[in-house]
């Protein structure tokens, strides 16, 4: 959501970081951007609605040099999408740029109209320039009319400071929204997300709440909103670069979806013992775990489908009773939590806004804390007592496919991890169960190669204007998934419910003109269950795709109007496998529809604000 790059160091050089960084950050979702470089002495501002090729084109017919500049990709929050609510934003000699949201922007927009600063925009971010200048033309110091500003801000945010007054720095400052500097020779960097500058360096710092950060030329100080200094880690990020970009492929997310094999691979690599029956995670001691009698696992859209599945693991392997609930309908409802309670946030980002505050939630109420995330040293990670990284590397469409394949094998290994260290499974079952996990790069390779009939499936559905998705047991969060995937992307109205439910009201909807996915892998004791589900739409002549596996005889051929065959495997396997048929089916649907894949409209990849 929005997206921020700055750079400071050669003047040649500016213009092209900040534009490639802004170009690397067009998967978070946006609507307009801009750019301020301060040329001999003076910010130069360009801004553009729309795509990113609109602020290029406006570039194009100038020429900008600078050693320093900040730039910003918008998703509208205050504000209609415009080019005067396009950051960045000016008020006397200073430039900002800002994600996140100013919970009380009209009570200081009113103070400062009475001291005579005017509002161009509809936006909040507007506030954070003009109380910048007001305390800077007051004679405060550039970073001390920082400080100060925001120690009248309330909200969340990560902001980009420059000014004329003061060419040879950006001022940077986080809370509640991600924030990174990176180090290079004589030059620094700053961004919101690693992917805008993982090409200029990988060493990296993650901003915490409250973080001040200086950038100069030739080096950099962090500081509390008091001015005292603090330190951080520099991180050294191992992400390939060369990873970020499409290689070859149409979209990101095809990418991706083709990536998961290897991103299971790398996700399970070295943390068990096949031989021994044991799963091992770095950082995590089981006496952590001694006094757990209950489990809330938090997550907010594909990462709250984990945690159904990750329910559904948990229990059946470890014996533990597990809640899950959405992160943004967690702390509202006055959750029961104690000391003997184990809260594990899923996410991708680690920076998703609603499960911060879920899990800080529980935290306040004594829980234990586990994060399950891909970036380290995000928000949540840092703020669980242990964190489990799924190393799917970057995941750059906005819709989500490997994160949730590692989601989910982390989540059936810490089952394991739990029932053996329980004592709840034997060491026999813990290694068959490993056994499982080992043959699950292989069956996803297997299930990629549905491609082509997916694709050619998808030419034909793609006209439809609504879909049904229909799953039991742990293919009820995939009958979910796939219907949030092709929601996500295409635009087409579509739901997701369990099969057992369908006479309570799903069923009112099925016709010729309603597809029907019916999620029923033969590894379950619901099969059966389903193929009665399947009569009753055919009854009602809805057009049934049907994903099951191993063999289907020829009567039952007749009933559908597609199968689909994953490769055979466990129950408690099935819903990383069948989920790639449906990843693939939403992307040829939507591309055949022609929508924007990687950045669908009104959506963001981190969402940082609730």
């Amino acid at each position: 959501m929005c997206g921020i790059v700055g750079y400071i160091g050669n003047k040649h050089k500016t213009i092209n970081v900040l534009m490639d960084g802004l170009q690397r950050l067009e998967y978070r979702g946006y609507d307009s951007s801009g750019i301020a470089v301060i040329e001999n002495g003076h910010s130069k501002i360009v801004k553009s609605r729309g795509k990113l090729r609109n602020l290029k084109k406006k570039l194009s017919r100038k020429t900008l040099s600078g050693y320093v500049g900040i730039g910003h990709t918008r998703w509208a929050t205050h504000g209609k999408a415009t080019e005067k609510n396009a950051h960045p934003h000016v008020s006397g000699s200073v430039s900002v740029v800002h994600n996140g949201i100013i919970e009380n922007y009209q009570e200081l927009k009113k103070e400062l109209i009475k001291k005579g600063y005017v509002f161009y925009s509809d936006t909040d971010t507007e506030v954070i320039a003009h109380l910048i200048e007001d305390y800077y033309k007051n004679g405060l110091s550039f970073e001390n009319a920082v400080r100060s500003a925001f120690k009248s801000i309330e909200g969340s945010y990560a902001v980009a400071v420059i000014s004329d007054k003061a060419p040879d720095r950006i001022i940077a400052i986080r809370k509640f929204s991600p924030l990174i500097i990176a180090i290079g020779e004589k030059e620094n960097y700053l961004a919101s997300d690693i992917s805008a500058i993982l090409s200029y360096s990988r060493k990296v710092i993650f901003l915490d709440d409250g973080d001040v950060a200086i950038l100069e030329k030739n080096g950099y100080r962090i500081t509390d909103l008091e001015g005292k200094e603090v330190k951080r880690d520099v991180s050294v990020i191992n992400w390939d670069p060369v990873s970020i970009e499409k290689g070859g492929y149409r979209h990101y997310m095809l990418k991706e979806i083709h990536e998961q094999s290897r991103a299971v691979l790398d996700t399970i690599r070295g943390r068990f013992s096949e031989e021994m029956g044991e799963v091992y995670f770095e950082g995590l001691n089981y006496k952590s775990f001694n006094n757990i009698k209950r489990i809330v696992a938090l997550g907010c859209g594909t990462s709250f489908h984990a945690c159904l599945i990750g329910k559904y693991m948990i229990e059946k392997i470890s014996g533990i009773p597990v809640e899950v609930d959405l992160s943004s309908e967690f702390r509202y409802r006055g959750p029961v939590i104690d000391s003997k309670t184990l809260a594990i946030a899923v996410s991708q980002s680690g920076e998703t806004a609603d499960t911060s505050e879920a899990l800080l939630e529980a935290r306040r109420k004594g829980a234990k804390t586990l994060a399950i995330t891909n970036v380290e040293r995000s928000k949540i990670a840092r703020e669980s007592d242990m964190v489990i990284y799924t190393r799917a590397g970057p995941e750059i469409g906005v819709a989500s496919t490997k994160a949730f394949t590692t989601q989910l094998i982390v989540l059936y290994l810490f089952s394991i991890y739990l029932g053996k260290n329980r004592k709840i499974i034997t060491e026999k079952k813990a290694k068959d169960l490993i056994g499982e996990v080992l043959y699950t790069p292989q069956l996803l390779e297997k299930a990629l190669k549905l491609e082509d009939e997916i694709k050619e499936l998808g030419r034909n559905l793609y006209n439809y204007s609504n879909f049904l998705f229909l799953g039991r047991g742990p293919n009820y969060p995939i009958a979910l998934e796939g219907a949030l995937k092709l929601k996500e992307i295409s635009y087409i109205h579509a739901e997701g419910h369990a099969a057992g439910e369908m006479k309570h009201g799903p069923i009112a909807l099925v016709d010729e003109n309603m597809p029907v996915v019916l999620i029923a892998p033969r590894n379950g004791v619901t099969y059966n269950k389903l193929l009665g589900n399947l009569q009753e739409i055919r009854a009602r002549r809805g057009k049934i795709i049907f994903l099951t596996s191993g063999e289907v005889s020829e009567e039952l051929e007749k009933h559908v109007d597609k199968t689909i065959r994953i490769p055979e495997c466990s129950s408690i396997i099935s819903p990383l496998i069948a989920v790639i048929p449906l990843q693939l089916l939403a992307y040829y649907i939507a591309m055949y529809k022609g929508t924007d894949i990687d950045q669908p409209r009104n959506l963001a990849k981190v969402v940082t604000v609730e």
